[in-house]
C-alpha cells in the first residue's frame, strides 16, 4: 500500500479552484458499474486527467489528488479498481484489498481506463481534447499500461509503477510516457528502471524518467516534508508534460 488513511497529496503550483468535484459511478464496456470520483476545473485548460489509484483502489488521496488536478485546469477523474469482486465499498485502511489486486485483470482495468476518458470527453465531464492517465504503485503500472491498451490517451505518467507490469505491452505502445522514479524504492531497483527505460527506447516509445535521488517509495505525499522540493518538481514536470503533449 502506498497511501494510508492520513497521507494527502502535495499542492501544485499553480493555484486555481475546482468548479464541481463528487462522487460518481461509471460504467465500463463489460457492463460493469464502478465507483468513481470526478473534479471539474474553474479555468479548464481542455485537457483531462483520469487518476489511477494505488493497491487500496479509490480512496481519499486520489479524490483529493483529482481535485488537485482541477485546481491546476485540468478536469480529472479518480477510478476504482475492484468493483468486479469488491462491489462500491469502503477503501479505507480497512479494506482488505489484496484478494481484489490479484483478482484485476489489465483488459478490466482499461475498460474502467476508457469509460473515464469517455466520460471526461462528454459535456458533463468538461469535453476534454486530450486525456491523460496518472497512476501510483500498482497504478503507476496501469497507467503505462494504458499507452498501449487506450489508444485514446495522449500521455501516461506513473509513480514508483513495476516495470515488469508494463514491459509486456512496450510492443503496442503509441502514447508518450513519463517515469517517475523514487530513487530509494524498495519495490523497483535502479537497475530495472534504467533496463525498462532502455526497452523503451528500443521499441520507439517516447518517454521521459525523472529519478528522485534517496526518496522513498510513495514520497509524492503532503506530509513528507523533506520531500517538498521533490513534490514540486514532480508537479512541474507533470503539468509541462500535459502542457506539452495536449491537442491545440
Amino acid at each position: 500500500m502506498c497511501y494510508g488513511d492520513d497521507a494527502r497529496p502535495p499542492l501544485p503550483p499553480i493555484s486555481g479552484a475546482a468548479a464541481d468535484h463528487g462522487d460518481l459511478v461509471l460504467t465500463a464496456s463489460d457492463g460493469t458499474q464502478f465507483a468513481a470520483y470526478f473534479a471539474r476545473a474553474s479555468e479548464p485548460t481542455g485537457a483531462g486527467m483520469v487518476v489511477m489509484p494505488d493497491v487500496r483502489g479509490l480512496h481519499e488521496f486520489f479524490k483529493d489528488l483529482a481535485r488537485r488536478f482541477a485546481e491546476a485546469g485540468i478536469d480529472s477523474v479518480a477510478i476504482d479498481y475492484f468493483a468486479r469482486t469488491a462491489g462500491m465499498g469502503d477503501r479505507s485502511d480497512a479494506f482488505e484489498y489484496m484478494p481484489h489486486v490479484q483478482q484485476t485483470t489489465a483488459e478490466g482495468i482499461a475498460a474502467d481506463t476508457a469509460a473515464a476518458i469517455e466520460y471526461l470527453r462528454s459535456k458533463d465531464g468538461g469535453a476534454v481534447k486530450s486525456v491523460f492517465t496518472v497512476g501510483f504503485c500498482f497504478g503507476g503500472s496501469n497507467s503505462w499500461n494504458q499507452s498501449a491498451l487506450n489508444p485514446e490517451v495522449s500521455g501516461c505518467i506513473g509513480f514508483y509503477g513495476r516495470p515488469m507490469r508494463s514491459e509486456p505491452y512496450i510492443p503496442k505502445m503509441k502514447a508518450p510516457l513519463m517515469i517517475m522514479v523514487a530513487g530509494a524504492d524498495g519495490a523497483t531497483t535502479p537497475e530495472q528502471s534504467q533496463e525498462f527505460e532502455r526497452e523503451l527506447t528500443r521499441a520507439g516509445v517516447p518517454h521521459e524518467q525523472h529519478i528522485y535521488k534517496d526518496a522513498p517509495h510513495s514520497f509524492f505525499d503532503r506530509g513528507f516534508e523533506q520531500w517538498k522540493e521533490a513534490c514540486d518538481d514532480a508537479w512541474r514536470r507533470m503539468l509541462d508534460f500535459v502542457k506539452r503533449h495536449s491537442s491545440t
